[in-house]
């Protein structure tokens, strides 16, 4: 029989029974309490451990009811089979200790995700907040329009016009909680049986999504002007998947007459259409920034997505469709099936984000945040031995970079790791498997200025090499 050593404690937040019972599941679990083993009856629990004989029943009914032991009648109580649970939970602590192994070795990270969480206007945040939530709004508790606040639809028809170019009224717009979700509710729209073009190297998580979704894709290489259009022609494909602004991974800027020439493959057909995904166009730093396919599109079949996951953060989880007129009563007929998956609060504190002039007050800002940090990190890159070309520096928030010398990716990743720095191989960024140059992607968002210093000093170490 198993003898339980355990020192119960005054903590007023935890009853007796409760401590018992963690500690016993916890020990069951760890696997020092064997499969069959007998555990104490519950009144020489209770007399061991100085507590009610009830306290003792209360902690070995809890684990009943979880399973982690059972009750044999006439005999007492025993641990149930739990050698997998066991097993798991080592081969989870071993991820676990490799895990903070792995961040501890990793001193900076070029990731090109994420957003300089530093500057979040949080002072502004919380006052819109408390605004929209003083006041008894009953009506912000109730299921709104599925496809999204008004007011807030209006606001961004307002921004997308002048800062983006693009021409829609608010009922073309819908919002959804990421661009996961928005992806779904095309696909009820237009269906799955189309072939879903897109450019590689590109964006793996939308790719994945609409495999998932039971789309055919495919992919088409790109040259210096973005997705090959002879590819795409001979692709068969019915959707073109293109971020013409600032193409993710490689940087690329469409220029107009790629533009043209992808808005006439699309009128060749009626149900042909493109998707036209502008992530973070707010962030160029050579002119202005690029006006919007969705602004050149005269034939009604640019489906335009974007989002304030780059421009405000991540967690907000708001992004947006631009629908085509042909679409609209797709939507009516199929969309309206679909609640909005934002909350109305969160949407009610954005549109008067934007409505008083924060919104592009922080753009701004986080603009010149970003091209501080880009010049910082492009004049490190320059002074660096051996680097054959650097690319993606007029927007965005990273940069690519290829080195003279013969080394594979994996080589350079190595070499960066070993000195504590990650970097990202674009040739995780290949849709299709095809191989290409060595190249690295070093993102700059998430790091201080003097931690971009510093790691492209480490780095320009770690990556010296005879040519």
């Amino acid at each position: 029989m198993y003898e339980i050593m355990l020192c119960l404690s005054g903590d007023e937040k935890k009853n007796l029974y409760e401590q018992i019972y963690e500690y016993i599941r916890g020990e069951i679990r760890q696997g020092r309490i064997r499969c069959g083993e007998r555990l104490p009856s519950t009144r020489l629990l209770a007399e061991q451990l100085d507590v009610s004989r009830s306290t003792a029943q209360m902690a070995y009914e809890q684990l009943l009811s979880e399973g982690y032991i059972e009750a044999v009648p006439c005999k007492g109580y025993f641990v149930c089979e739990m050698d997998e649970l066991y097993h798991l939970e080592q081969d989870l602590s071993v991820s676990e200790e490799r895990t903070e192994e792995k961040a501890e070795n990793c001193r900076y990270d070029f990731t090109p995700n994420g957003i300089d969480l530093d500057h979040f206007p949080y002072a502004i945040w919380r006052k819109l907040s408390r605004e929209v939530l003083k006041d008894d709004q009953k009506e912000l508790f109730h299921l709104g329009d599925p496809k999204g606040e008004y007011a807030l639809r209006k606001a961004i028809c307002s921004y997308l016009h002048q800062a983006r170019g693009v021409n829609a009224q608010p009922s073309q717009i819908v919002i959804g909680a990421g661009n996961d979700y928005l992806q779904m509710l095309l696909s009820r729209m237009l269906g799955t049986k189309q072939r879903i073009a897109m450019e590689s190297p590109g964006y793996r998580h939308a790719y994945d999504i609409f495999q998932r979704l039971g789309y055919d894709c495919c992919t088409v290489s790109m040259d210096r002007s973005g997705m090959n259009m002879k590819e795409l022609g001979e692709s068969g494909a019915d959707i073109a998947y293109v971020m013409p602004s600032h193409q993710y991974p490689m940087g690329i800027v469409m220029p107009v007459r790629r533009r043209q020439e992808l808005l006439q493959w699309a009128a060749m057909k009626e149900e042909r259409y493109i998707i036209e995904d502008d992530y973070d166009s707010e962030f160029r730093y050579v002119g202005k920034p690029i006006p919007s396919l969705q602004g050149s599109d005269t034939c009604q079949k640019v489906i335009y997505i974007g989002t304030f996951s780059k421009s405000i953060t991540p967690s907000l989880r708001i992004s947006y469709l631009v629908l085509p007129a042909g679409l609209l009563e797709r939507y009516e007929q199929v969309g309206r099936s679909f609640s909005c998956t934002v909350s109305r609060t969160d949407q009610k504190m954005l549109q008067l984000f934007m409505e008083r002039g924060y919104f592009e007050r922080h753009l701004n800002k986080m603009r010149a945040l970003y091209r501080n940090k880009h010049d910082i990190l492009l004049a490190q890159l320059k002074q660096m031995q051996g680097i054959k070309k650097i690319f993606g520096e007029r927007s965005g928030v990273h940069l690519l970079v290829q080195m003279a010398d013969k080394r594979t990716e994996k080589e350079l990743a190595d070499c960066a790791w070993k000195a504590g720095i990650r970097v990202y191989p674009l040739s995780e960024y290949s849709l299709n498997g095809s191989s290409c140059e060595a190249t690295m992607i070093l993102g700059y968002a998430t790091m201080k200025e003097g931690e971009i210093r510093e790691a492209a000093e480490l780095l320009g170490k770690s990556w010296e090499k005879k040519i």
